[in-house]
């Protein structure tokens, strides 16, 4: 019995170290790792809806599909928004083929100017010569003032009549403005870069306005909201470093992010806490934005830890 009591304590004395070393080095990994809030992985979704009415002709669109700025994702149904403004077009060069021709119309009037002119200064030599009376030379100088009078009249009455008809056309050329606006609200194209988180519609349905579309989310730059307690809000400032760690397949994962956003106003701890203790503390909420590499998904859990 003795023997077996001194072997015992013998490999006793031999494991202890080792098990005393390997707990220190778990409670110090432990320690590291302690964080200093949790929160949920976001990323700024924005639902696209229909800004036009119409058949969806076309609309290649997989939940998924990444998508750049700009790229074309479908068509509304345009026949009609296209014939409308073919039809506006016809009456805009109908209008302007209305407009008055001033020169031809005035160059009547100043060729009877001239012809009385003319017959002014003949009137006038005669005249001089008592071969024709003053009277006569009156009656052609009232008559050379009546047409100035015209042709002034005419003139004025013209513009009007042109610039009547010039603003008709620019109202009309509004419209076509208008019609082509509409027309390139028919086209359906991604507003950002991003990945597609849901479709909403498909081909062949009917697309009218404010029908939602699909949605689509930036999931190259995300952040994680969390809270923080009042205590370790003067420790924290915009720009900020943090460290998000989140759970990955091959281990944990660490993603740098710096503090975009604190709250000013102090709220009740998320109603996600369940014990009535942690309900009824006072948090801020502060938002961490950083790049993503593709490990991080929205709704993923993710800690925290400030540098």
């Amino acid at each position: 019995m003795s023997k077996n009591i001194v072997r015992i304590a013998h490999i006793f004395k031999k494991i202890f170290p080792i098990a005393l070393a390997a707990v220190a080095m778990v409670s110090c990994k432990d320690s590291k790792n302690v964080s200093d809030a949790y929160g949920v992985f976001e990323a700024t979704e924005i639902v696209i809806s229909s800004e036009a009415n119409g058949r969806l002709l076309e609309f290649d669109v997989q939940e998924g599909q990444y998508c750049k700025k700009g790229d074309v994702l479908g068509h509304i149904d345009s026949a009609q928004i296209c014939l409308q403004i073919q039809q506006l077009e016809s009456a805009i060069r109908a209008t302007l083929a209305s407009r008055p021709d001033i020169p031809s119309q005035i160059n009547t009037l100043e060729a009877q100017l001239q012809t009385l002119r003319r017959e002014k200064n003949r009137v006038t030599t005669l005249v001089e010569a008592n071969a024709a009376t003053t009277k006569q030379l009156d009656d052609v100088n009232a008559q050379i003032e009546i047409v100035k009078s015209q042709i002034s009249a005419t003139k004025s009455q013209l513009n009007t009549q042109s610039a009547a008809i010039l603003e008709n056309v620019e109202a009309q050329r509004f419209q076509v403005m208008q019609l082509q606006n509409a027309l390139e609200k028919c086209t359906i194209t991604a507003p950002i870069d991003g990945t597609i988180l849901k479709k909403y519609i498909q081909p062949n349905e009917l697309a009218y306005q404010g029908k939602p579309l699909f949605k689509i989310a930036d999931v190259n730059n995300m952040s994680i909201k969390v809270y923080v307690s009042e205590d370790m809000l003067s420790s924290i400032r915009l720009g900020q470093k943090a460290d998000i760690h989140l759970d990955a397949v091959d281990g944990e994962k660490v993603l740098e992010g710096t503090v975009r956003w604190i709250s000013e106003k102090a709220e009740f701890t998320p109603k996600m806490i369940q014990t009535k203790k942690e309900r009824v503390n006072m948090v801020y909420a502060v938002r961490i934005d950083f790049k993503n590499d593709g490990s991080a998904k929205i709704g993923m859990p993710g800690d925290v830890i400030f540098k």
